[in-house]
């Protein structure tokens, strides 16, 4: 992927999750949406800023190739792209919140679970929609 489609990418990826994960958090929560909101769009942008150069390292690594990567390989780049993001967003997440470092683990966790579904299915269908769009 070329950077613009790259950024795309991303883009698309966090505001379809912002869409999901804000009013589950909401409903999950005591905390108000607007809170919740404040922090999932600085969690997203940094998401987007570490997608961008996860995603350039893992396609050295692993190759430009995406539509044909395995259910493996898949599972394996989310784990790598989600265990960069756990450092950084508890303490920020229990910050902002004013929760304990627990709490926001949990929540964390909750979201973890969410994304690493959510990961492994959005890269599926956007890989193989744009397979076949360049096709055309």
């Amino acid at each position: 992927m070329q950077t613009k489609e790259r950024v795309f990418h991303a883009i698309i990826f966090e505001l379809i999750a912002l869409a999901i994960v804000i009013p589950a958090a909401a409903m999950f929560s005591n905390k108000e949406a607007s809170s919740l909101m404040v922090v999932g769009v600085g969690l997203s942008f940094y998401a987007v800023i570490w997608n961008y150069f996860y995603n350039i390292w893992f396609d050295k690594q692993f190759g430009s190739e995406r539509a044909t990567r395995s259910l493996l390989l898949r599972v394996g780049h989310t784990l790598g792209f989600e265990s960069g993001i756990i450092f950084i967003t508890v303490p920020l997440v229990a910050w902002f919140l004013g929760i304990s470092l627990g709490a926001a683990l949990l929540m964390e966790a909750a979201f973890l679970i969410f994304f690493f579904f959510y990961a492994i299915a959005f890269n599926w269908c956007y890989d193989n929609i744009r397979t076949r769009m360049v096709a055309v």
